[in-house]
């Protein structure tokens, strides 16, 4: 049986740092996430049970003279019955660490979700403001798995690390509180992205922020640009900057693929213990 947290934090990142100096001479560890069996798998299946496939380029029509408060409200709604969907994050600016000894900076993620809390993700990292590679994540339940990016296998996540995968989108209790929550709601326009989307802008609170950014960022309210579609309600993107020590990051989410089957499995190359 796995567990979700462990005490394992320091061996995993003595071994990150390893990794970065070797690869700052022979530049080879991409080869260890191309490699089968290892991180590049969480997305080897895409068969599985889920809702009705939403097609988000259906030509819906946005109304001009819609109200900020009523898209916002239907898109609580939506998203809280969401079965599954593919998010997409590319994040810039000010660097956002993904571990408590700020070596791993989050730079973007592919992930995907479905109920009832599996979602997996391959993440993009900079280690040591030095050296760009690739994390895989996997999350069902209680239970997270991270890649080891020396052997490629996974492990269970150790204490320190803030990158569960099913956090990034979570139905109820992320996006939906969310935009139940937003203060200051407005309609900024109509825009084309794939078809009409309401352009709504809004102030989330800082809990909420803390909710959809897997708690890397706390304590702050942030202005939050919202795009929904007209006919589904459905959040397909979202954009916000947030502030730390003064630093500013930029977020930017994409979100597709609503209620296509997705198959997550706990990885199948897992070791028992970091370092074994």
């Amino acid at each position: 049986m796995t567990t979700r947290r462990r005490a394992d934090g320091p061996v995993l990142f003595a071994e990150l740092a390893l990794v970065a100096a070797v690869t700052a001479f022979v530049g080879v560890l991409a080869l260890a996430f191309r490699s089968p069996q290892r991180a590049g798998d969480v997305f080897a299946s895409a068969d599985g049970d889920a809702g009705e496939v939403v097609d988000l380029d259906d030509g819906a029509v946005a109304d001009p003279n819609a109200e900020g408060d009523e898209i916002v409200t239907s898109a609580a709604a939506a998203m809280a019955v969401v079965t599954s969907v593919e998010f997409r994050l590319e994040r810039t600016g000010a660097p956002i660490f993904i571990d408590e000894f700020e070596s791993l900076a989050l730079d973007s993620l592919l992930g995907q979700f479905t109920v009832p809390t599996r979602a997996r993700a391959q993440l993009t990292v900079t280690v040591d403001d030095n050296l760009t590679t690739e994390i895989g994540a996997v999350a069902i339940e209680d239970d997270v798995w991270i890649s080891n990016p020396v052997t490629g296998d996974f492990e269970t996540l150790p204490t320190g690390f803030d990158i569960d995968p099913s956090r990034f989108f979570d139905p109820e209790g992320g996006w939906q509180p969310l935009l139940a929550n937003l203060r200051e709601v407005e309609l900024v326009g109509i825009d084309d992205q794939g078809g009409d989307r309401y352009h709504v802008r809004g102030i989330a609170p800082a809990a909420e922020v803390q909710n959809i950014t897997v708690g890397l960022v706390r304590d702050q309210d942030v202005p939050v640009d919202l795009w929904i579609h007209p006919g589904t309600s459905l959040v397909t993107r979202a954009e916000f900057e947030t502030t730390i020590d003064g630093a500013h990051s930029q977020w930017a989410l994409d979100l597709n693929r609503y209620g296509e089957p997705f198959t997550i499995r706990p990885p199948l190359n897992v070791r028992s213990k970091a370092g074994s």
